[in-house]
């Protein structure tokens, strides 16, 4: 399981979100062997005035945050984070510089899902990648 939530300039999101939706779950399939149909995503676009950056990152700035089960191995979440930078720069043309990426990992025991605690549910893929 894997929740993103994206934040930015409204301007920049509403010109990116389609490329950067795309490039975040193909990152996310790629190095988390994540099923294709498990997307996730909250798009959280913020005035200029609510939100605050060094001027060195550019109007593109982008915060990504990803909450998922713990269990992948730091090596499954250092390619999510290249595949992400990669990803982002090739679809959305927002160069790295501009991205801040923050994973947030929790027990299954913390997620309710379908009616269920993620402990007692089937998922259909591996979370030890």
């Amino acid at each position: 399981m894997a929740q993103v939530l994206v934040y930015g300039r409204r301007e920049s999101l509403a010109r990116h979100r389609t490329a950067l939706a795309d490039a975040i779950h193909a990152a996310i399939m790629v190095s988390l062997t994540y099923p294709a149909e498990k997307r996730f995503q909250r798009f959280i676009p913020l005035d200029s005035g609510d939100f605050i950056y060094p001027e060195d990152r550019g109007p593109d700035y982008t915060i990504i945050e990803i909450s998922m089960f713990e269990g992948r191995s730091d090596e499954a979440k250092r390619a999510l984070i290249t595949e992400l930078f990669a990803r982002i720069r090739a679809e959305a043309g927002i160069d790295p510089h501009s991205v801040e990426i923050t994973i947030t990992e929790t027990p299954k025991a913390n997620w309710g899902i379908r009616g269920q605690v993620a402990t007692d549910l089937a998922l259909g893929y591996s979370v030890e990648v």
